[in-house]
């Protein structure tokens, strides 16, 4: 039986309205969120389709900036190089805006969507506003799962490699950023799944035609160094934490994610061997399983509450 779609747009912020996809028409709320750059589209349709089918109603979006949501151009431009020096001897970083500003745009989402609360899955850049949202937003999320992300603190650094495949010359055709999308999941991947490259670059041409924004990814890493370490808050996470992380990550390491497990009160710790920083078909079961386990156990938690 197909499963039901719908398409919208909410606006969540004064200047800011996010395109969504809606999945399925009831079930437990699930807000997938992805990461730095990334349009929703790199949820697969079948992957949310997986989710519906383990009972929940599935909404992926476009975060501001990229994609069909709205650009925030007027702004103005970031920096990285800068904003990296500023993290790197513990400055402030200058930043068009936060984590914590895209964490409200997620809550505001939510709320149009008639939802009390949900169910947050976060990837990487996603799973640090994950954090963001249940701790400045704890009413909305009823349970969390962070995948292949970070607690934010400096000594969890991307390997050279890493920064070398997110940081390429940005493409100016469709063609190109097809390619850019393989190669980068080809440096950054799991090597145990090696990754479908006709299906990434396929991905790559559609994020092109939907609406890529270079000046919109650059404001998104300011973000995140903007942000700096959420250590010393996640022991007020109230929020029960699934963590999955590959042991061959090689944008955040797996010391990152064990951390963010053992910070938050009520964390479940699930490391991957083999898995890099993407999320390979074979394992989308494993993370649904996961999760709709996660989501089962949290809802009598939250209730009692």
């Amino acid at each position: 039986m197909a499963v039901q779609v719908r398409t919208g747009r909410a606006r969540v912020g004064e200047g800011v309205e996010l395109a969504y996809d809606v999945f399925g028409d009831s079930g437990r709320p699930l807000v997938l969120i992805m990461g730095i750059g990334a349009q929703r589209i790199f949820w697969p349709d079948a992957m949310c389709e997986q989710f519906v089918g383990a009972g929940f109603q599935v909404v992926r979006f476009d975060h501001r900036d990229i994609g069909e949501s709205s650009r925030q151009d007027a702004l103005g431009r970031a920096r990285p190089g800068r904003a990296l020096a500023q993290r790197v001897i513990g400055a402030a970083v200058d930043a068009p805006y936060t984590l914590s500003d895209m964490a409200t745009d997620v809550a505001g989402l939510i709320e149009q969507l008639g939802w009390a609360s949900a169910h947050v899955v976060g990837v990487s850049l996603g799973g640090m506003v994950g954090q963001h949202l249940a701790l400045e937003h704890p009413a909305r999320v009823r349970s969390l799962t962070s995948i292949m992300s970070t607690p934010g603190a400096r000594r969890y650094l991307p390997e050279p490699r890493a920064f070398g495949a997110l940081f390429g010359k940005p493409p100016r055709t469709a063609e190109q950023a097809g390619v850019h999308v393989a190669r980068m999941f080809a440096a950054i991947g799991s090597p145990v799944w090696p990754a479908n490259a006709a299906r990434l670059r396929a991905l790559g041409e559609l994020s092109f035609q939907r609406g890529m924004s270079p000046r919109g990814f650059m404001r998104h890493f300011a973000a995140v160094l903007a942000s700096g370490d959420r250590r010393p808050a996640l022991a007020a996470l109230a929020a029960p934490t699934l963590v999955i992380h590959g042991t061959r990550d090689p944008m955040f390491p797996l010391a990152a994610g064990r951390a963010l497990a053992e910070l938050v009160p009520d964390g479940t710790w699930l490391p991957i061997a083999g898995m890099g920083h993407d999320l390979p078909e074979p394992l989308w079961p494993v993370f649904v399983a996961a999760i709709a386990r996660h989501a089962v156990r949290a809802d009598p938690v939250r209730a009692r509450r």
